[in-house]
């Protein structure tokens, strides 16, 4: 494992902890089983915070992003765009019920990855964004 990685889940794992205590063993975990998944792909470096909001940004496949229910803003409500239905902000600092359940967390990127890409994400994907939601502080 690589230094920098190392230190990027050490900061993550902190800044969960600071948000909500009961959660951050399960982050840990969550970002360790993707970090052990991303770990088999030639050339892993770690979780980049900026890649995850390039990812998150980004319109893929049939013009959708993240951003597209989720907002620019994760720190924000948004709105699913078929639906209407309203989506508690992703941003782990305002809600912090976020990635505090592991099946929940794969059940929702499996679904929103195939509407947005026609594919599942990769767990470098995966990682990169949830590094990314961690540093948005409203």
């Amino acid at each position: 494992m690589s230094r920098a990685f190392s230190m990027s889940v050490l900061l993550v794992v902190a800044a969960m902890s600071a948000v909500q205590p009961a959660g951050a063993e399960t982050f840990g975990q969550i970002m360790d089983e993707f970090a052990e998944s991303a770990r088999s792909t030639p050339g892993f470096q770690g979780f980049s915070a900026a890649n995850g909001e390039q990812f998150f940004k980004a319109t893929h496949g049939n013009d959708w992003s993240c951003a597209s229910c989720h907002t620019e803003n994760p720190a924000s409500s948004g709105k699913h765009a078929k639906t209407s239905k309203l989506i508690k902000p992703m941003a782990p600092l305002v809600n912090p019920e976020r990635f505090t359940d592991p099946a929940k967390v794969e059940k929702w990127f499996k679904r929103n990855c195939n509407d947005v890409l026609e594919r599942a994400c990769t767990a470098q994907e995966k990682g990169d964004v949830l590094t990314y939601l961690l540093t948005i502080n409203k």
